[in-house]
């Protein structure tokens, strides 16, 4: 038995000495077992795997450029379309604006504090025909803008997305109270919160 050991031993410094690293593994024999008994550890095989990564990335890649060359090259507008919707005649636009008067309110803090509100608005109407209108509409559209201005609090009004809500809200409400006009925008001149 040890005899079995020492010669495995001299077989091994052998092979390390040829600096061969497949020999260094035990070898087995034809039933799957190395001579020792055990049996002996598997190699684990990347090639597969690593081919499987490869050829993914090889595929986004080509989709990927082949999307990229479709956009640059088909996507794009010609430069005789682009020359064609340049010279489209210009039709202004028929927009009238009403300026209404300032507004002044009182608004909410949090610990109680007076606080106030001064706001000065424009309306984007169609038509110049619409003032008048507008104009017949204006005790019932301030009334509107009075009751949702005194329910804000001043953390309401922070940023431009607390604007942008300002000016959805009192679109709504004006819209809501001249109702056979629309009004296509509010537009804030002056606001100022004291």
């Amino acid at each position: 038995m040890f005899g079995l050991f020492k010669k495995k031993k001299a077989k091994d410094d052998s092979e390390s000495e040829d600096g061969d690293a497949e020999g260094k593994s035990e070898e087995k024999s034809e039933g799957g077992e190395d001579e020792a008994g055990g049996e002996a550890p598997k190699k684990k095989r990347f090639g597969g795997k690593m081919m499987l990564i490869a050829g993914g990335a090889a595929l986004v890649l080509l989709l990927g450029g082949g999307a990229a060359a479709y956009f640059f090259l088909f996507a794009t507008p010609k430069p005789t379309e682009m020359a064609q919707a340049s010279a489209a005649p210009l039709v202004p636009p028929t927009v009238t604006y009403y300026d209404m008067s300032n507004i002044i309110v009182n608004i909410q803090t949090p610990d109680g504090a007076p606080a106030y509100l001064k706001l000065s608005v424009s309306l984007e109407l169609n038509t110049p025909e619409e003032k008048a209108g507008i104009q017949a509409f204006m005790p019932r559209i301030v009334d509107q803008f009075q009751g949702y201005l005194r329910e804000l609090r001043i953390d309401d009004l922070r940023g431009s997305a607390g604007v942008m809500r300002l000016k959805e809200e009192l679109l709504r409400r004006i819209n809501v109270a001249a109702a056979p006009y629309r009004v296509r925008d509010v537009l804030l001149k002056e606001m100022i919160v004291q």
